[in-house]
């Protein structure tokens, strides 16, 4: 069964052109699904949709800012009014303020920033879908955390607190909303060629995660910016693969979608086999 067709999903940070909300757009629509782009670049989320329509896809964009709660509803009530209903809901807006609390001073700003994104912007999705999902007596939210809500470390602990709440919402949400909204936390490890990277403020806040391997990370970085890394290394079909692609990261994200109403894959961490991530 193909349970992606004709499915309306609204998905939010769609509008980078190297973000895994793009891509993950653009698999919703190639198979059948109607897509709603929001982010707040709408030179981006043009692009997006201009893609999908080049290829026979249907979809359409609101330019959300997703700390805004009214926006978040303009968003919802596009959907809703353009395909008459809302299906999924991918919470995929994010930004990543690594930074150690000694670089406070520089960093509050950020930390707000990510507060607003991370977690207002998650609870202010849910909102914006809640009362059309429980009309339709079905309905999927999923929402982006990460590998960094896992267990607590030095070098991001603002970061950290903003996906493990992410994690939090999501699983009162299932437990209140059982068997009318289905939930799904998706957590992957570090995806490099994203523009997340560019929103860390301090790289050594990386450090944490990597622990012991921190030292290697750093080698492999080296070896990969001089072009040295060796075939194994940049493929996904090799159990050495190094680094999660957004390509593999947003094929998961398709696949906890497209599932029959009746299962719910609650919780997927989705990491490269040869990572040096300890979480």
């Amino acid at each position: 069964m193909d349970y992606m067709k004709d499915k309306v999903i609204i998905i939010t940070g769609a509008g980078s052109p190297k973000g895994f909300g793009k891509l993950t757009a653009g698999m919703a629509a190639e198979r059948g699904a109607k897509v709603v782009c929001a982010d707040v670049n709408e030179e981006g989320l043009k692009d997006v949709v201009a893609e999908i329509k080049a290829k026979g896809g249907d979809a359409i964009y609101s330019v959300t800012d997703v700390s805004d709660r009214d926006q978040m509803f303009a968003m919802s009530k596009l959907a809703k009014d353009t395909y008459g209903r809302v299906d999924v809901l991918v919470n995929n807006a994010g930004i990543m303020p690594l930074a150690y609390f000694a670089d406070h001073q520089k960093a509050w700003k950020a930390w707000d920033k990510g507060i607003d994104i991370n977690i207002k912007g998650t609870i202010y999705g849910i909102e914006a879908v809640y009362d059309i999902m429980m009309e339709q007596k079905q309905g999927h939210i999923v929402n982006i955390s990460s590998v960094f809500g896992n267990f607590p470390v030095m070098g991001s602990g603002v970061y950290q607190a903003t996906k493990v709440a992410i994690r939090y919402i999501t699983e009162s949400l299932r437990q209140e909303t059982r068997g009318v909204i289905k939930t799904t936390v998706v957590r992957p490890s570090g995806v490099g060629a994203t523009n997340l990277q560019s929103t860390v403020l301090n790289p050594e806040g990386s450090a944490g995660i990597f622990a012991q391997n921190w030292g290697a990370f750093n080698e492999r970085i080296g070896i990969r910016m001089r072009g040295e890394a060796p075939p194994e290394a940049l493929d996904p079909e090799n159990i050495q693969y190094w680094s999660l692609d957004p390509v593999s990261l947003s094929k998961s994200i398709i696949h906890v979608i497209d599932q029959p109403w009746g299962i719910n894959i609650s919780d997927i961490t989705v990491r490269s086999t040869g990572e040096l991530l300890v979480l």
